[in-house]
C-alpha cells in the first residue's frame, strides 16, 4: 500500500479519529500531518482542549507513521509509552499535528510530535515509544 492509499484507508476508519474530526493530510516514513478543527467536543470545563485530546492526537499520528513503516516489514505496532507536554491554551482554530521519527527499530519505534496551531506556535508536544510485532502474533 501506498502513502497515498494508506492516507485514504485511515481517513476512512470508524472510531476515535473519525469521532474528534481528525483528518490525516499525509503519511510517509519520515513524517505525518493530521489537523482538525476544535469544537466544543474537544473542550475540558474551562473551554479549552482538553488534555486528553492533545495525548490522543499525539499518540494517533505517531502511530500511524510507525504502522506505516511496520507494514512493509509484515508488522503491527502498539504503543508502550506516550509523553505530552501541554505548552499553550487553545480555544479554537485548526490545529495541525506533525510526527517525526526518532528511531524506526525492528522491535521498538519512538515518534516526536508537536501540535501547532494556526500561527505555528507550539500548543502541545509528545513523544511515543511504539512496539512492532510480527503480524501473526495476537495483540493484548
Amino acid at each position: 500500500m501506498n502513502a497515498s492509499e494508506y492516507t485514504t484507508h485511515v481517513n476512512s476508519l470508524p472510531g476515535w479519529v473519525r469521532e474528534m474530526g481528525i483528518t490525516v493530510c499525509s503519511v510517509s516514513e519520515d513524517e505525518v500531518v493530521a489537523e482538525w478543527t476544535v469544537a466544543p467536543k474537544h473542550h475540558q470545563g474551562y473551554g479549552i482542549v482538553h488534555g486528553g485530546v492533545h495525548c490522543g492526537v499525539i499518540e494517533t499520528v505517531a502511530s500511524i507513521g510507525a504502522a506505516f513503516v511496520a507494514l512493509g516489514r509484515k508488522q503491527r505496532v502498539v504503543g508502550l509509552e506516550n509523553s505530552t507536554s501541554f505548552i499553550r491554551a487553545v480555544r479554537d482554530g485548526v490545529l495541525r499535528a506533525v510526527a517525526k521519527p526518532v528511531t524506526r527499530g525492528r522491535t521498538t519505534q519512538v515518534w516526536n510530535v508537536e501540535v501547532l496551531d494556526p500561527e505555528h506556535k507550539i500548543v502541545a508536544k509528545g513523544q511515543v515509544r511504539l512496539l512492532c510485532l510480527d503480524e501473526g502474533r495476537p495483540l493484548g
